[in-house]
Order: structure tokens, then sequence, then C-alpha cells
């Protein structure tokens, strides 16, 4: 007897499991389907857009855990998606604006994240912009076991092959064209959803999907939809009479209490001075909200794939926007700039056995935690340059302690520290702003010179970041901005 004791206990501690078989096989590693969506603020139901009609993303944000706080790493699709993707901030990384090539920039031997996973086993699919210009733009074919590409195929190059998402762009122009005010861009087009290009993402991923996979899998889809120009199918705009359209609140001394440098982000006299001058405010942000109706069919095209598939209850679901977007807010317009508009944007999670319906989380969180949660929840190892940390435990418990702001940069050393309460910026030349976000979330009011809040500017600003490595891209000096804004406003 004692003998058979010691022969169990010696078993126990080996980990022999003795419910397991000699044939078991492991637990397989989880998939991940990866969904990216290009220039989609907080205007979503799920975040309390009365307006916008976003039924798909509704109910996929009530299947796991979204996020009341979420922000990008920095205002622009190139380096929120080279941060995202690399695990590197832009000031570590260089990379600033939509011209810096991350592949000749980033440091040798950084690991992306889908070749991060390919490298671990898994089979990497792509499709649509998830970096920065799509197949075709500062993508890296050699991360990807296969990717669409802009001629609608995978990694072949076939220069026969007719390129895809053209047909909607000519349908568009032969009807009504691209009409718009100055540079923002927008229309409706006669065409159907199946020609524009992210119906044929969709549809790629989709048929991915419904098929047997041998290895887990990491499959990403990128929407290019709500990017401009704002020009969908004509039904998404039926959906908005310009009557009923609601123009969001802007103060129009919002500007007095701004730096210099925060007004040469703004850009007033730009194009928000043509859109007032046009009397089309309403029509733009009736454009705005059909092109993300036409964006959410499009995921609900997609998770209805997803639905039907043989993968649903072993694949994470990870969904964000790049960066938000302004429609007049500080009198300024598109992203570009640090303040909550531009940076503020949908995200969430659903993760087999961690997430649970309804999840709701307002901690403080940035996209520099996306590389780590995944690495966390597929149970592969955190490369050693990956800058973040997981938050799995808000995904388990949304309620959990998290004290770590949200950090984003745009343009050389220009950063918003983003606590659950405040925002804080600093630009390169000095100039600062504070707001009070939970007493001022439309963040009307610059605190920066009020000395009796110098604690919460001192408090957020251990959180800039130490290392800010020298701009090289095609940018114009934001200094140089901010004296010629400095100058225009003491003439006027």
């Amino acid at each position: 007897m004692k003998r058979l004791l010691m022969v169990i206990l010696c078993l126990g501690l080996s980990g022999f499991n003795p419910t397991q078989g000699a044939d078991d096989k492991p637990a397989a590693k989880p998939n991940v389907l990866f969904i990216a969506i290009d220039d989609l603020r907080d205007w979503v139901g799920y975040l309390g857009n009365k307006q916008v009609k976003t039924p798909n993303l509704d109910k996929l944000a009530a299947r796991g855990v979204h996020f009341t706080r979420s922000f990008c790493a920095s205002p622009c699709c190139n380096p929120s998606r080279a941060a995202l993707l690399t695990g590197l901030r832009p000031g570590t990384s260089g990379v600033y604006g939509n011209s810096d090539d991350w592949r000749k920039i980033v440091p040798e031997g950084t690991v992306t994240i889908p070749l991060h996973f390919k490298n671990n086993g898994y089979h990497v699919v792509g499709a649509g912009k998830i970096f920065h210009g799509g197949a075709g733009g500062f993508n890296r074919l050699s991360d990807w076991d296969d990717y669409l590409s802009d001629r609608g195929r995978g990694n072949e190059d076939d220069p026969n092959a007719p390129v895809r998402g053209k047909k909607h762009k000519s349908a568009g122009q032969a009807k009504e064209g691209w009409d718009g005010v100055g540079g923002i861009r927008f229309g409706p087009l006669d065409c159907e959803d199946k020609d524009m290009a992210d119906y044929q993402s969709v549809s790629y991923i989709v048929k991915k999907l419904s098929q047997p996979q041998e290895k887990p899998f990491f499959f990403a889809c990128g929407m290019h939809k709500p990017h401009m120009p704002w020009s969908v199918p004509k039904k998404y705009y039926e959906l908005y009479p310009l009557d009923k359209i609601q123009l969001p609140k802007v103060q129009e001394n919002d500007l007095d209490d701004i730096p210099p440098a925060g007004i040469a982000m703004a850009k007033p006299n730009g194009d928000h001075a043509a859109i007032l001058k046009s009397g089309r405010w309403k029509e733009a942000v009736q454009e705005y909200l059909a092109t993300i109706t036409f964006c959410d069919a499009m995921i609900g095209r997609l998770i209805e794939g997803f639905d039907k598939s043989a993968h649903k209850d072993n694949t994470i679901i990870c969904l964000w926007s790049d960066h938000g977007w302004h429609l007049g807010e500080k009198q300024h317009w598109r992203k570009f700039a640090l303040w909550e508009e531009a940076t503020r944007a949908p995200y969430m999670w659903i993760v087999p056995g961690v997430t649970k319906p309804g999840g709701v989380c307002n901690r403080t969180v940035d996209y520099m935690q996306i590389y780590p949660t995944l690495c966390d929840l597929c149970g592969l190892p955190k490369p050693q340059h990956v800058e973040g940390e997981s938050i799995r435990k808000l995904l388990t418990d949304p309620a959990a302690p998290w004290d770590k702001p949200a950090i984003m940069t745009w343009l050389y050393n220009n950063h918003a520290i983003r606590s659950e309460d405040w925002r804080y910026i600093r630009y390169a030349n000095g100039d600062e702003e504070l707001y009070h976000n939970s007493m001022d979330p439309l963040e009307w009011t610059n605190l920066a010179k009020k000395p009796e809040y110098a604690k919460e500017k001192e408090e957020l600003a251990k959180w800039l970041p130490k290392v800010n490595k020298e701009q090289t891209g095609k940018i114009k000096n934001p200094e140089k901005k901010a004296k010629k804004a400095k100058k225009r406003a003491a003439a006027s």
C-alpha cells in the first residue's frame, strides 16, 4: 500500500493527468480574428451616440468587453498602425507621419504582430487596410502567409488581373462625382455594396473562415471606410435625412485659451473656415454618418460569416479603429491633433473563456496594449522590444485596478497623457494644455496656466515619453507652424 501511494504521489507531482489518454493532444491554441477600421471616431451606438446607426457593432460589443476610454498611439493612420503592429511607440521608432516607411525606420529585427504569429506556427492571412496603405502601401508581404492584393488575389503577382475596388470609384464619378468642400470629400455613389473594396475584403476573410484550418490562424480584416472620401452606395445616405442631422457641440471661442502650437494643429482657417463658408456642415456630417453605417454593414457580413464557421468557439476577436476624427470641434477637421475627438476610438475584445457578455471597461487604455495582450491570450512569448503590457485582467474583470494612462504622440515630441479624469498635452515648444475631462468632457477649458492645477500637471507629466527619436520624414516643423500661427493671431 505504501509503495502504491508513493507511485500515485510521484505521478501527481510529475503533472500526469489520469483522465488524459496517451493519444490526447494538448489544447489547441486560440485563433484570432483581427478587425481594423479606418477613421472611425467614438460615433457608435454603444458609446452613446444617438444619431448614428451601428447595429452590428453594437451587437458585437455586447458579446464581450468594450472600452469607453480607449485611445490610439498617434492620431494619424501610419504612425498609429505602425505603433500598434510593431509594439514601438512613435517616439521610439521615429515613425511620425504618413510618409514614414516604417519598414526602413524601425530597428532591425523588429517583429510585427503578424510575423510573430507566423513564426509561432499560425496561419497568417490579411485583407484590406491593416498597415498604412493596405496591400499596396507599407505592408510587408513576407510577414503573411497570404494577403488579398489590390488585384483581388493573394500574394501572387498577376499583372493581368483586374484591380479590385476600382469599379465603385468610376461609377460614382460617372453619376454624381466626388463632391465636397476643400479637402473634405464626400458624395453618394451609384453602385452596390459588392462594388466596394471593403466588401471584397470581407468576402475574402469569410471564405477563409469557411475552410478547414490545419493550424491555428490569425486572420486580419481591415476596413477602409469611413476614411474619406465619404462615398458609399446611396442607400446609406437615405438613412440620414439632412433636416434631422445634429452637429457636434462646438464653442465658437474654443481656441481663445489654446496655445500657438495647438492652434497650428487646429488650422481654423483651413477646412473649418471652408465648411462654414459653404454652409454644408450638416451635409458633411450626414456623409460621415452614412459611411460609418456602410462600415457597420460590412462588419455585420464578417461576423455573420464568422458565426457560421466551425471556428467560432475557439477564436478571439479584437476590433479597433486607428484613431478618431474631428468634425468641427476646436474649429478642426480630420485627425492630426491631440484632443479627445482625434484620439478616442472604438475598441473591443471577445475572448472565449475570458470575457463575459456585456462587459464595459471604463479604465483608460491605449493601443500599445494590443500586442502584449494577444501574446498573453495565445500563449506566445512577448518580444523584448514590445512596449506596453497585457490588459488580460481587464478582460476578465473590467473593473479591476489599472493606474496607467493612455499616451498619444503626434509629430516629434508632441504628446498627450490621458487618465480617467484628465488630459495633459505638452508640445515640443513647451506649450501646454490641461483638461479636467470628468468635469469638462468637451475640453472647452484649458487649465494649464492655473497654478492650483500644478500638481495634476506634474503627476501626468511623469508619463511623458523619455525617448523621442529625431523626425526623418517629410513633415513640416511644428514649431515653425506654431510661430506662424502666433503671428497671425497677433495680427488679427
